[in-house]
């Protein structure tokens, strides 16, 4: 469930975003709703585009630090079936 939250808008630009709801069959409340949540998706894109460039180009500086085996003594491939006392 979502919280509720009260913004102020001009008396222009609360027209305007109740016009644009209107136009896409939402309440006032849905439009802004839906505005915040593709901006937040998008920072979190972006955010997560630049750690994955950023990873890809420093690979080999971090396998060069810390190795590339980050599990020791695991098997290589993984278990087909868990075993009978795993958690």
């Amino acid at each position: 469930m979502g919280k509720q939250t009260n913004i102020r808008l001009d008396d222009e630009v609360k027209a305007a975003a109740e016009d644009r709801a209107k136009r896409r069959g939402l309440s006032l409340q849905g439009y802004v709703a839906d505005l915040i949540e593709a901006d937040v998706n998008q920072s979190r894109a972006a955010f997560m585009a630049g750690a994955a460039s950023f990873l890809a180009a420093y690979t080999d500086v971090f396998d060069a630090e810390v190795g590339e085996d980050r599990y020791p003594g695991l098997p290589e491939t993984p278990a087909k079936t868990a075993p009978r006392d795993a958690a």
